[in-house]
């Protein structure tokens, strides 16, 4: 399978999270905080937080760690949080 994460392409394996895909690239950080522009990735790894949220597809706020990635995937990073208020 072959996802594409900020125009790259990457070649996944079935099942893995996109935090998972990620990682094992080398990449540790894929948001960054709306006000100090702080680099987030994976904290607490089970989606209680908000650290790891990227933009799949076009749907913003998804919890890398709890998305399993799909064939063609287009994942992109974030800034801040765009959940509703």
């Amino acid at each position: 399978m072959r996802v594409r994460f900020e125009g790259e392409e990457i070649e996944v394996e079935a099942g893995q999270t996109v935090a998972g895909v990620l990682l094992s690239k080398g990449i540790r950080s894929w948001r960054t905080t709306r006000g100090a522009d702080r680099p987030r990735g994976l904290f607490c790894g089970i989606g209680v937080c908000f650290d790891c949220l990227v933009r799949v597809n076009g749907v913003p706020d998804v919890r890398a760690c709890q998305r399993v990635v799909a064939d063609g995937d287009d994942i992109r990073t974030q800034t801040g949080v765009e959940l509703p208020s």
